[in-house]
């Protein structure tokens, strides 16, 4: 078994957008995030993106939409030097509870089965508690990033404390320095 980093999208390597990134026209990358999987690549740790899309669900987008949306955020990943293992979306409301839906781990768990991954020396790199709670059920390290609009104090009153993060990072970059220092110190370029 491997060990692997699991993203969220939104907030994570793309402007968080109030309603939603329906199209690749509302895609915008983060600055450093396609060079940041291109490290974790470099070191040989497994990208895995673990994504709550709900605008499917909610009808403002469609499967087809957010599938071009990935086909092309994987062009570009792969053009930057990275590569990436495995996209898994929940497409349902929040309301649909269903396990696969952050906070649940559901996405993370399917993942680890399909792709021999080991969870506990893993890592989950979110803005939302959401992600974090997920990676943390999953048995995952946890990095909040607090930029965008995920302050810790965002965290803290979702919760009430109680899925806290490992560690936290202002943007994948630096998330990517603290996957790289606890897995392998020499990996960190």
């Amino acid at each position: 078994m491997t060990p692997a980093v699991f993203l969220d999208r939104d907030g994570t390597v793309c402007r968080r957008r109030p309603d939603h990134v329906k199209s690749w026209a509302e895609f915008e990358w983060l600055t450093g995030a396609r060079e940041a999987i291109a490290r974790l690549t470099r070191a040989g740790l497994p990208v895995l993106f673990v994504t709550n899309q709900s605008a499917i669900g909610r009808g403002l987008t469609t499967q087809r939409e957010v599938d071009d949306i990935h086909a092309r955020m994987l062009t570009e990943i792969q053009e930057a030097g990275g590569e990436v293992m495995g996209i898994y979306v929940c497409p349902h409301r929040p309301e649909d509870r269903c396990d696969c839906r952050k906070p649940e781990p559901g996405l993370l768990l399917r993942a680890a089965r399909e792709h021999g991954i080991d969870l506990l020396q893993s890592f989950t790199i979110g803005d939302a508690w959401t992600d974090i709670a997920a990676g943390r059920r999953a048995g995952t390290r946890t990095i909040l990033l607090t930029t965008e609009a995920s302050p810790a104090m965002y965290l803290a009153s979702e919760t009430g404390g109680a899925w806290p993060p490992d560690d936290f990072a202002p943007d994948l970059a630096n998330a990517v320095d603290i996957v790289l220092r606890s897995s392998n110190p020499s990996a960190l370029r």
